[in-house]
């Protein structure tokens, strides 16, 4: 499944809403830390067929913000959702985003 760039707040919303699990990455393309987080992410995704979205946090700031308020979860860049049912069940930053950290998230 093909990761997703949220580039609107109604695209996230509707990212949100679906039912099941989704990740939902938020990425800075000049960030080294980032860079290396979105290799885990996508590999996972890739791995493991998931459903999952990508927010570009410096040229789509305000769907960025949006997450945050959303969520009521501080901005971090990198930083990671696992959303089931439109609620966020975990979540992390930096460079604790790793294959195995999404696996554990998943349950698997």
């Amino acid at each position: 499944m093909a990761v997703k760039q949220l580039t609107s707040i109604e695209e996230l919303n509707e990212f949100v809403g679906q039912s099941g699990k989704h990740l939902l990455f938020k990425h800075s393309t000049t960030c080294p830390i980032s860079a290396k987080a979105h290799q885990e992410f996508q590999s996972y995704v890739e791995e493991n067929d998931a459903s999952a979205a990508i927010v570009h946090v410096i040229e789509d700031r305000p769907v960025s913000n949006q997450i945050a308020e959303n969520f009521g979860i501080k901005h971090e860049s990198p930083q990671i959702f696992l959303i089931e049912d439109g609620e966020v069940k975990w979540n992390t930053s930096h460079w604790k985003i790793t294959k195995d950290a999404i696996k554990e998230a998943f349950g698997e």
